[in-house]
């Protein structure tokens, strides 16, 4: 069997023993007539790769695979609570999937096609991991948007944050020991000092970020149920890719769908909305449904404008 098939032997296994248990044999056929073992040319699949399999699942995804010895000795998935599933390991899965599709098809660039997009400052990922596990101070430009301006940064790195395919770093600012969250693709001249930093911190990110939509500071704002509704076209797309952990369907008409949210109605959130146009309408809470349609008037008042120069 190749050795550099191994992901996708592991992406087939979980995605099989997610869906209900299986016996060795039942696995051995589903990996078979699957169209990834067919394309790769595999033929066999034996017990004591299965039995590996299993070992490295474990080990890369935190995923235990148990083996019910009585009866028809079936392999199976524990479940748990959706809220218990980490979602590092579900990217990762997700991320192996895909490398391995184009490892095995060198003509992908014909078939799979990327968004073009800018440099998202990836590049200071690994040496950012390395800081924050070993509690490395850690300096760098970085480049604030809004009053276009480059500053100069020494932080204690706490942890790493994406969002909308960006990632951010989350830090202490040294200079005001405020918690702050720097975009990776506006970091200039990264320097992880030999220098570790003593403080404890004692924050719990994923409770910290678990009501967040974005990275914005949350510090000024309590969570809050925000209801919404959508035309049935966009209700579809939005039931199928929650934008939000907390997101909860409610109600549903012919023509509209209604769903309810539990967390910081951030201008992040605001704007997530407002890409929507007038297919979704937010009903709750009455500051946020202000704040929307202030800024609509605004940015229709600007639109009048511009046209009433022209």
């Amino acid at each position: 069997m190749k050795k550099d098939f191994y992901l996708t032997r592991y992406a087939l296994i979980i995605k099989r023993l997610e869906s209900s248990p299986a016996t060795y044999s039942q696995l051995e056929n589903y990996l078979l007539n699957s169209f990834e073992f067919q394309d790769a040319e595999i033929k066999s699949y034996s017990i004591r790769t299965l039995q590996r399999d299993i070992r490295e699942i474990s080990d890369l995804f935190n995923l235990s695979i148990h083996n019910k010895k009585k009866g028809d000795n079936r392999y199976y998935i524990e479940s748990r609570p959706i809220m218990e599933v980490d979602e590092y390991n579900q990217k990762l899965l997700e991320s192996f999937q895909v490398s391995n599709a184009l490892n095995l098809h060198p003509d992908f660039s014909n078939f799979i096609f990327f968004e073009s997009r800018k440099p998202t400052g990836i590049e200071h990922f690994y040496d950012l991991f390395f800081a924050i596990r070993n509690k490395r101070v850690v300096s760098f430009e970085h480049y604030n948007y809004k009053n276009k301006m480059m500053t100069s940064r020494k932080v204690h790195p706490l942890a790493l944050k994406e969002s909308k395919d960006r990632w951010y770093l989350i830090a202490i600012d040294t200079k005001d020991k405020v918690l702050k969250s720097f975009g990776l693709d506006r970091v200039n001249y990264l320097d992880v000092s030999d220098n570790k930093f003593r403080e404890k911190y004692n924050y719990n990110f994923r409770e910290h970020f678990k009501n967040a939509f974005g990275v914005m500071n949350l510090a000024e704002q309590k969570p809050q149920n925000i209801v919404m509704k959508c035309s049935r076209h966009q209700g579809e797309y939005i039931r199928s890719f929650p934008l939000h952990q907390s997101q909860k369907e409610t109600k549903e008409t012919p023509d509209e769908i209604y769903f309810e949210f539990f967390l910081h109605p951030t201008y992040d959130f605001m704007q997530e909305i407002l890409s929507y146009g007038k297919e979704v309408t937010v009903l709750e809470p009455k500051a946020l449904v202000d704040d929307i349609r202030t800024h609509l008037q605004e940015s229709l008042n600007r639109y009048i404008e511009d046209n009433t120069q022209a």
